[in-house]
């Protein structure tokens, strides 16, 4: 069915796009036969080296631990960067320069230095400076450079998604008398949501993987550090790995079809109800511009050019 953006293949697009499937899925196919055979011909899928995964010793004493710390440092991060995300973010629109430029500085300064860099740098800080055990040292590293760099790269996602919404939002918020933090909170901000979703839920898969350099480089017992310990007991470096990638797979598919279900719940929720905007509704928003220069002729009655809202 043709559209105003789409249309139709034809007969001949229709055997093009047969021909690019089937090459597709041949190449597939063949790149899976040479790891196959690669794998085989090297002696990894012998099934005494994979016979470990069947067993509940490897996973209750290294992967499921590893796997409940990668997700406990992966929530701690998610749950401090995002609303520090969003606070820098925000800030950096303010008309006040007092605000803007010190946000734009933190901003700029943490997304410039690698994560991993980041973690190191806590870690030392938190065994020099501090009273953190050397056993809750690891975890504190690896929250603390991923939420400085994080927080600074959800800053700019919140920044983007806010500007990129079209200037007669703000314009009509300003008309009707809302003052600014207003408008940031209850227009600009709530659809600002929907169209960042995306890049957010991108960055948090990025949060989930970035657990692991704290595994290779201050020995925090995350999913791939367990990994190795696992590998060096069993003898089984590439089947560990291959396991340890399916389980990262399903983490990251599990957030994302989340993210995915809630940006379609929020898109529902924002469908037009057909409400018209009385004057109680404009007095609850902003009293003292209803009251003065927003009076309506009679008590209760809408707003002379009231207009639906979606």
């Amino acid at each position: 069915m043709s559209s105003v953006l789409y249309d139709a293949p034809g007969p001949r697009a229709k055997r093009r796009n047969v021909v690019i499937s089937v090459l597709f899925f041949a190449l597939l196919a063949l790149l899976v036969w040479f790891v196959w055979d690669a794998m085989d011909g090297k002696g990894q899928l012998e099934w005494t080296l994979w016979k470990p995964f069947t067993e509940s010793n490897a996973w209750t004493t290294y992967l499921l631990p590893g796997l409940a710390n990668t997700l406990k440092a992966a929530a701690l991060a998610m749950l401090i960067a995002l609303p520090l995300g969003a606070v820098f973010g925000i800030s950096r629109l303010s008309d006040h320069l007092s605000v803007r430029l010190p946000a734009a500085w933190v901003v700029e300064f943490f997304r410039a230095i690698p994560v991993l860099l980041l973690m190191l740098f806590a870690n030392e800080f938190y065994d020099r400076w501090t009273n953190v055990t050397t056993e809750q040292r690891p975890i504190y590293a690896v929250v603390t450079g991923l939420v400085l760099y994080n927080a600074s790269v959800l800053a700019e996602i919140v920044r983007a998604g806010i500007l990129a919404l079209p200037k007669g939002q703000s314009e009509a918020a300003m008309a009707i008398g809302l003052r600014k933090n207003q408008t940031m909170r209850t227009i600009l901000l709530p659809q600002a949501v929907t169209a960042m979703l995306p890049a957010i839920v991108s960055q948090l898969v990025v949060i989930v993987k970035d657990t692991a350099l704290g595994g290779v480089m201050i020995g925090f017992t995350e999913l791939l550090n367990a990994r190795g310990t696992l590998a060096a007991n069993y003898g089984n470096a590439i089947p560990s790995f291959v396991v340890v990638a399916v389980l990262y797979i399903i983490l990251n598919f599990i957030l994302t079809s989340f993210a995915s279900w809630l940006e379609k719940r929020l898109r529902r929720s924002k469908r037009g109800t057909g409400a018209v905007l009385s004057a109680e509704d404009m007095e609850e928003l902003n009293p003292a511009a209803v009251g003065g220069s927003f009076g309506t002729g009679g008590e209760g009655g809408a707003l002379p050019g009231s207009r639906t809202y979606t």
